[in-house]
């Protein structure tokens, strides 16, 4: 069994808003790095797998946020993997300030694709191979929910452009969350609030798509998002506020 990695960070210019803190976007962003450089280092990061002809893609993740650091705060990202199905695997991350306090916690679900067929490959038999990078400690929070109904009553019509797209030349996973929160009165998207969003990826987004992002609000606290692209549906998402704002 492995141990729990950690990576440090500060919260850059880049980072933060017109209030100074980090974004969600942004936090996210360091999450998904960490988990990158940390397949990196036990040999299974993207550059390894590209060589056999296949990657890593995010099909799921929950990230929840009691508070946002401010600008140039450090902070770490302590992170693992759980288990291996079949078709998922599961890496874990907690979020802690410089004092050791945690502020957020994240959990992330990856399926590994065929580069040319863009089809899900079976994990066990890599699970299997990288049972020394499992840590036997569960998931800090609640695994990705499934949203099962969205009823949009509004809409916001996007195309993917050359900025919006990855290493996997399909739409990066912070850009739909920036989408949503753009959906959103500037007031709602900037609160210092807690917040946890799940977000669930059925299909991928390439250059020149167009998108149709929709979304429902539930109530003041919870917005639904279906995000089609090309007509098919590609993604849903959730976006809860817990608290009061600050």
């Amino acid at each position: 069994m492995a141990e729990k990695s950690v990576y440090r960070y500060r919260v850059e210019p880049e980072a933060v808003d017109f209030t100074m803190h980090a974004t969600i976007s942004a936090l996210g962003a360091a999450v998904l790095n960490a988990a990158g450089v940390d397949a990196h280092g036990k040999g299974f990061g993207v550059d390894a797998l590209t060589k056999h002809n296949c990657s890593w893609v995010l099909s799921r993740l929950a990230l929840e946020l009691d508070r946002r650091p401010a600008q140039y705060d450090d902070y770490r990202i302590v992170t693992w993997i759980s288990d291996y199905g079949r078709v998922l695997s599961t890496r874990n991350f907690v979020l802690e300030d410089a004092e050791g306090r945690t502020f957020g916690r994240a959990v992330s679900q990856w399926a590994m694709i065929d580069l040319d067929t863009r089809t899900a490959l079976d994990l066990s038999g890599i699970g299997r191979a990288h049972d020394d990078a499992l840590v036997a400690e569960p998931s800090p929070a609640e695994k990705p929910r499934k949203i099962r109904s969205v009823e949009p009553a509004e809409h916001l019509a996007h195309r993917v452009a050359y900025s919006d797209i990855d290493f996997n030349r399909h739409m990066n996973t912070m850009r739909y969350i920036d989408l949503m929160f753009d959906c959103m009165p500037v007031e709602t998207a900037s609160a210092q609030r807690p917040v946890r969003c799940d977000i669930h990826f059925l299909r991928e987004c390439r250059h020149g798509d167009l998108l149709d992002v929709g979304w429902e609000r539930r109530d003041d606290d919870l917005w639904l998002f279906a995000i089609s692209c090309e007509g098919h549906e590609a993604v849903r998402a959730s976006v809860e506020w817990r608290g009061a704002a600050e």
